[in-house]
């Protein structure tokens, strides 16, 4: 059953996401609405530029390409800088991260040899060894020779519990539209006939070896203003796809809908989820008769059914049978006596200041809770019993790090367990809850670079309404507080996303390795106090998270890290939108930015890519007094003529289907014409939202990016 985090990467994926299944695609549209147009709507001029592959466009694109390329990609360190970072991204000592699909390990994997990737799947016996053989399953370079297209493996279903077929979702460049098709994991090769559906942002559900849930294009009329589908029908193999049978058909004016299955043994259900925005939605119980059954929970609740439980992650507070649970709290039932009527809550969770819950998964028997102390997390194991559930410490929790647990899979207590930290490698661990025994190392990763000269340290600055802000700060050993050093300062505060502690790997060789300090930003906006954190920076609060990150600047100032000339900003998609506010807003506070993937016009958003699905985050443009506070944050719209902008770098690609590359477009078009010529533009030719295919395309724009911001801060 869909949980809160699923129903978020429904409408957005962060930037750097490279896992492979979950989450769905967020799903790109054009909104058509029938409201009147936002007052003070200005004509643009620009507009040739939001054709995505439009001939004049692409020729602007090629040109604005070439200057940039000529500017810092030639130069003598550039090559050498983009090779060390392509040979750290195909570091054989990575750990191959894998899903146990019927007692194998499924991994996919690029480096040099296979830069779209295999997809491949080995024993746990051979995966503990240090040069496991790997099967491979699905080669996606031969895939895309054979049929003369770049494809990224974007999904996979596997039906459950045989584990023998599965649906593999392949996106053409990179971007969210996928083709969805059926694979033979033991013959290891596409179903002659068997489900298929073409390019769309679908999403898929087995029910059983013969029938479907889809959500899809299904023609005209078929989707939201968001551009998601506004239909999930049941699909029977052999039936042609107009002809199967709609399950639910929601409202164009919301933003999608979407069905699952879960087929626990013994508890076996069907859920329907209506998306009335990013932030609520309607959770219903498919009755056998055809029926839903919606459960009584608030709208902006996560409801998960596990076994015979209803678990309630709650993003506001709930008065209900004569207690009122505080926003953040997580919470337990007895699904069939919730759905009579009871209203008995265990609180397996509840916040506390600086306390707040990061996430959980779920074994055979247990549940096991990820919680976030000031950005830090530890792990507890919850497991029910009479009355009040038990509850025990789970792994060794270090200061400054990311401890995470996810169950092997549904019918036992194994679990997988890694550590994130900034300058330490991950470890892979693998436990079992039924024995006391410590958790098994499976792997260790090869370190990118050589961490013993850097150290990493946690601040707090305070933001223009006295609230104080974390981040994270990684520099070499002692370094002397005169100001002097090339800093950048990251974020992103949106959506309720946390930025944990996360090894660089080769990320460090563009900035660490070159002298660089490095500072994760927690703005509010995000997710690492909780929902209260996220909604402090909601609509015409969005200036909070903007506010934020300019103290953080400000305090790396006062502590003597750096100075304003040498100070960069780096932010992508909603973080673009951040560090497009820091040109707009405190120009003065940075010597270069790099805003990528960026939403930019605010006035339009909801017109390009999936930017219709974000009015909850956002605003509505469409409506004058949403408008009022929605263009005091759009960058497109505040730009004057003789600002004193900083340097700044964007970088989208052609094929992004999620935020549209026309907002970066249009914004650097917009500054040529006022004379603002530190403007650069970089747009390649597939990706999509994460801006790379392969690990060359990755290396390079990294490399770019470095460039950039090195020549404008260490001068």
């Amino acid at each position: 059953m869909p949980n809160g985090k699923f129903r978020r990467q429904f409408f957005k994926r962060a930037v750097l996401a490279a896992t492979v299944g979950g989450a769905i695609a967020a799903l790109a549209g054009l909104l058509g609405s029938s409201r009147r147009r936002a007052a003070g709507t200005q004509p643009d001029e620009l507009l040739w530029l939001e054709e995505q592959e439009g001939a004049r466009a692409l020729d602007w694109v090629a040109q604005e390409n070439a200057r940039t390329l000529a500017a810092f990609a030639q130069g003598p360190a550039f090559e050498p800088l983009r090779g060390n970072i392509l040979a750290a991204l195909n570091l054989d000592g990575r750990i191959p991260w894998v899903s146990n699909y019927g007692g194998q390990y499924y991994n996919f994997w690029q480096d040099q040899a296979h830069p779209l990737g295999l997809w491949r799947r080995t024993t746990p016996a051979q995966y503990r060894k240090p040069d496991p053989h790997w099967e491979t399953v699905l080669d996606l370079d031969e895939l895309s020779r054979q049929e003369g297209v770049e494809f990224a493996l974007s999904g996979i279903t596997p039906l459950e519990p045989e584990y023998r077929y599965c649906l593999v979702s392949l996106s053409a460049g990179g971007g969210d539209a996928a083709e969805v098709r059926e694979f033979d994991l033991l013959e290891k090769r596409f179903v002659p006939d068997g489900f298929s559906l073409p390019a769309a942002k679908s999403q898929v559900s087995w029910i059983s070896r013969d029938e479907i849930f889809v959500a899809t294009d299904f023609g005209p009329d078929s989707l939201t203003r968001s551009g998601y589908p506004r239909s999930v029908r049941r699909w029977r193999r052999g039936e042609p796809l107009a002809a199967a049978r709609i399950v639910y058909e929601g409202a164009r004016q919301e933003d999608g809908v979407l069905a699952t299955h879960d087929p626990e043994p013994g508890f076996e259900r069907d859920y329907v989820l209506r998306m009335i925005d990013s932030r609520r939605a309607q959770t219903f119980l498919l009755q056998s008769d055809g029926g839903l059954l919606p459960l009584d929970v608030p709208l902006d609740a996560s409801a998960t059914g596990y076994r015979e439980h209803l678990l309630v992650t709650l993003a506001s507070d709930w008065e209900i049978g004569g207690r009122t649970y505080p926003a953040g709290s997580l919470l337990v039932a007895n699904l069939e006596a919730f759905l009579a009527g009871a209203r008995d809550f265990n609180v397996l969770f509840a916040p506390s200041p600086g306390r707040s819950l990061g996430g959980y998964d779920c074994t055979r028997d247990h549940l096991i809770l990820s919680i976030m102390e000031d950005v830090s997390t530890r792990l507890e194991i919850l497991t029910p019993g009479r009355g009040a559930w038990r509850r025990a410490p789970l792994g060794d929790a270090r200061s400054l790090s990311a401890i995470g647990a996810a169950a092997v899979r549904r019918d036992s207590n194994e679990y997988f367990l890694s550590v994130g930290e900034f300058l330490r490698p991950p470890a892979l661990y693998c436990g079992n809850l039924d024995t006391a025994d410590a958790p098994e190392l499976l792997k260790q990763e090869s370190p990118a670079f050589d961490a013993q000269r850097y150290e990493v340290s946690q601040h707090f600055a305070v933001s223009q309404d006295g609230t104080r802000v974390p981040y994270f700060q990684l520099s070499r050993r002692g370094i002397a507080r005169d100001g002097s050093h090339p800093t950048l300062l990251t974020g992103y505060g949106g959506f309720e996303e946390s930025l944990l502690p996360e090894y660089l790997g080769a990320g460090a060789i563009g900035w660490l390795e070159r002298g660089g300090v490095h500072v994760v930003a927690n703005i509010r906006g995000g997710g690492e106090y909780g929902p209260q954190w996220h909604q402090a920076a909601l609509k015409r609060e969005r200036h909070r998270a903007y506010e934020d990150f300019a103290a953080v600047a400000q305090d790396l100032v006062a502590r003597g890290i750096t100075v304003p000339a040498r100070l960069g900003a780096r932010g992508g998609s909603n973080g673009g939108l951040l560090v497009g506010n820091m040109l707009i807003r405190y120009p003065e506070l940075f010597g270069s930015i790099v805003c990528e993937v960026p939403l930019l016009d605010m006035q339009r958003y909801t017109r390009l890519g999936a930017g219709a699905s974000w009015i909850a985050e956002y605003g509505d443009p469409e409506l004058p007094e949403e408008w009022a506070f929605l263009k005091t944050y759009s960058p497109f719209h505040n730009l004057r003529p003789g600002m004193a902008c900083p340097p700044v770098l964007f970088c989208t690609a052609v094929n992004d289907d999620r935020t549209h590359p026309a907002h970066a477009r249009k914004m650097v078009a917009r500054m040529r014409q006022m004379g603002l010529d530190q403007a650069y533009f970089y747009e390649s030719d597939a990706g999509g939202h994460g801006g790379s295919i392969d690990n060359e395309q990755a290396a390079f724009t990294e490399a770019l990016v470095s460039e950039f911001l090195w020549r404008h801060l260490a001068a």
